[in-house]
């Protein structure tokens, strides 16, 4: 008897580190198979690079869900503000180039397509280059500015995002500090200055709205009047700042082809969708009106109802349609965001609301328009 109980004490304990084994396997291999789990990138591989804008805390790696969330899913990235004149060029003779450092090292660890965002720019500008008024003076702003950014990043940035939002609603040239002091052909000096520093970074001009006609006119007017000078221009990158009906898949459809013919690539640079009803949006309203606090404003302060949920799913698996019919035409895809709560659309055009623009949750969880994107590689 005591042997026999003895045997089986014994049996139990080897059935036990058995059991425990093989959860601890599966626990490993799930690890395994999470890691090596596709993201976006690899499923659109063949077709074009999927991007993302960081902020500060992801290239401080303080927020290490989103740096996780970066390599698993993107390829390409894309500095949300670190670059732009105000913080990297403050004052006239000082360059601040920490954050923008470690931004390109961040990059190129992670074997990322890097994009320089932004050189020339109405907005976030410093407060010293307002105040230049002479032409010639500008002319040196703009070449010591170019030619120190890109001169540090050369063969490290592969693309810069060089005139940024130059046009107005109606095609013509925005009344900036540039144009007022140098005249159009700022936008020829641009390009001309960043092809001398780096012949091989890929060239781009960015702008909101180019889906719309009068816009379209005037970006390709740029496009045509640059290479009509022999002037590089590459790109022309159409921010997708949308909403879930507008601009519709047929005006997103042609500017993608009316630019790809008039000589340049596409990209799709800071794609959201918000899901809030703006100011100008409402019947009788006005733009100039404050909406602070307005619950009309921020109707989901909790979370997403499941109709909205799925209206954002269907837009998104509807864009990513067209973007995969003109994929040769489409050199890549960047969304403004990693997730949710990280989205600047959040606080614009109203502050302190909830927006739900992006495929990533605030838990920085997949979500169903997530789902549908990657659904149409399967």
């Amino acid at each position: 008897m005591i042997q026999l109980s003895r045997f089986l004490i014994f049996f139990f304990i080897i059935v036990f580190w058995l059991l425990l084994g093989c959860k601890n396997s599966e626990k490993v291999n799930a690890e395994v198979d999470e890691s090596k789990a596709m993201g976006l990138s690899d499923a659109f591989v063949d077709d074009f690079y999927m991007g993302v804008a960081v902020n500060g805390r992801l290239i401080d790696g303080v927020d290490s869900l989103g740096t996780s969330l970066l390599k698993r899913e993107f390829n390409s990235i894309t500095p949300e503000n670190i670059m732009k004149w105000m913080y990297i060029h403050p004052e006239e003779d000082g360059f601040d180039f920490q954050m923008s450092d470690k931004y390109v090292a961040m990059g190129q660890r992670d074997s990322s397509f890097i994009v320089g965002h932004t050189l020339v720019w109405h907005s976030q500008l410093a407060d010293w280059v307002e105040e230049v008024s002479d032409s010639t003076e500008m002319v040196e702003v703009l070449r010591h500015h170019i030619n120190a950014i890109m001169g540090r990043y050369k063969g490290k940035i592969q693309s810069w995002d060089v005139v940024n939002e130059a046009l107005n609603e109606d095609g013509t040239l925005r009344e900036s500090v540039f144009l007022k002091t140098i005249g159009p052909q700022y936008l020829d000096l641009a390009f001309r200055l960043a092809s001398e520093v780096d012949p091989d970074a890929q060239l781009t001009y960015n702008d909101y709205n180019l889906t719309a006609a009068d816009k379209r006119k005037g970006a390709i007017s740029i496009v045509k009047n640059l290479k009509s000078r022999g002037i590089k221009i590459d790109v022309v990158g159409m921010q997708g700042h949308w909403n879930l009906k507008g601009p519709t898949l047929e005006e997103i459809e042609q500017s993608i082809v009316d630019y790809y013919n008039a000589g340049v690539k596409v990209a799709i640079t800071e794609l959201d969708i918000t899901v809030l009803p703006n100011p100008w949006d409402l019947e009788g309203a006005e733009v100039s009106q404050n909406f602070e606090g307005d619950e009309k404003m921020n109707p989901f302060p909790q979370s997403l109802p499941d109709s909205v949920e799925q209206q954002l799913a269907s837009r998104y698996k509807s864009i990513f349609q067209l973007f995969l019919k003109h994929r040769e035409k489409i050199d890549r895809v960047t969304f403004w965001g990693i997730q949710d709560g990280a989205s600047w659309l959040n606080g614009w055009p109203i502050r302190n609301r909830t927006n739900y623009p992006l495929l990533f949750d605030r838990n920085y969880s997949p979500k169903a328009a997530y789902h549908e994107v990657m659904g149409l590689k399967k």
